[in-house]
């Protein structure tokens, strides 16, 4: 038995979607009116990732990008600015150049975003350059071409040599939930994540697939619990893919803040994905 089959013994795989359902749909109700405060909301935009990943990105439109996230640095007191920018990994160097914002992190997708269809050594070559460029912290996506084929192994093997390029940069592991659908597939796919080296665990690409789900949120959320408790070592949670509404927002901070706790609500741990979510929360605010 392999190491990581033998980790994965240690977790209940055997999980019934319309049970996980029925939780997620209580925990929302009966909590998340009481998280709709201004001080939340708040909160909320400080983890926001400020994504651009378009095909029309070039370095003039991404160079303007940053310069709203500066221009908006000191501009309220009592909202902290955004906690990362996150482009595509050539143009990590453009974002680099052009921050002067404090504490907002460099994020780049890389390793064949969005498929994680290509050779390895490209994956590799291509974390290292995002990371050389300015990058602190690198989105890759799980392999699940070899998850679907259950060669554990390979995934993981893959998502260590991605760890290793990232040095001392945050690697956060796409598990694009929409096409793992069940609760089980995505319980078993943040393990081997966490096992291998993720800081954090995310939900979707936001390309191709169905995006976010409170459901997918709250089973990885159970998974990072799970294995907090096993091994000590807290992964961060990152939900993308469709987030745009305060509404949307707020269900996924009540269900990190239920099933992980106030620990977990820190930008350290706790990200949002999203473009147009920035207005709306400052509109509400």
């Amino acid at each position: 038995m392999s190491k990581y089959q033998d980790v994965l013994n240690k977790f209940n795989l055997s999980l019934k979607d319309d049970v996980v359902s029925r939780k997620v749909t209580d925990l929302i109700v009966k909590n998340v009116d009481n998280n709709r405060s201004p001080e939340v909301l708040k909160f909320l935009y400080s983890c926001i990732d400020l994504t651009s990943l378009n095909t029309e990105d070039s370095k003039e439109s991404i160079w303007k990008f940053v310069e709203q996230v500066n221009a908006f640095d000191g501009s309220r007191s009592d909202v902290d600015n955004v906690a990362a920018i996150c482009v595509f990994p050539n143009f990590a160097g453009t974002v680099k150049e052009a921050l002067t914002a404090d504490n907002v992190k460099i994020a780049a997708v890389a390793a064949g975003f969005p498929s994680s269809q290509t050779f390895i050594e490209v994956k590799v070559a291509e974390v290292s350059l995002a990371v050389a460029d300015g990058a602190d912290e690198i989105d890759i996506v799980l392999n699940t071409g070899n998850f679907f084929d259950d060669d554990i192994e390979e995934v993981c093997v893959e998502i260590e040599e991605l760890k290793e390029a990232c040095r001392e940069a945050h690697l956060k592991v796409i598990l694009e939930t929409g096409l793992l659908k069940t609760a089980s597939n995505i319980k078993k796919a943040s393990i081997l994540s966490m096992y291998s080296g993720a800081d954090f665990i995310k939900t979707s690409t936001g390309k191709g697939y169905p995006g976010a789900s409170p459901e997918a949120a709250y089973m990885m959320c159970e998974a990072i619990k799970e294995y907090h408790a096993l091994h000590n070592r807290k992964v961060g949670l990152k939900v993308s893919g469709g987030i745009r509404t305060t509404e949307d927002a707020l269900k996924y901070y009540t269900i990190v803040k239920e099933v992980l706790g106030k620990e977990w609500l820190t930008p350290e741990y706790f990200r949002i994905g999203a473009s147009s979510l920035a207005d709306n929360l400052l509109k509400e605010i």
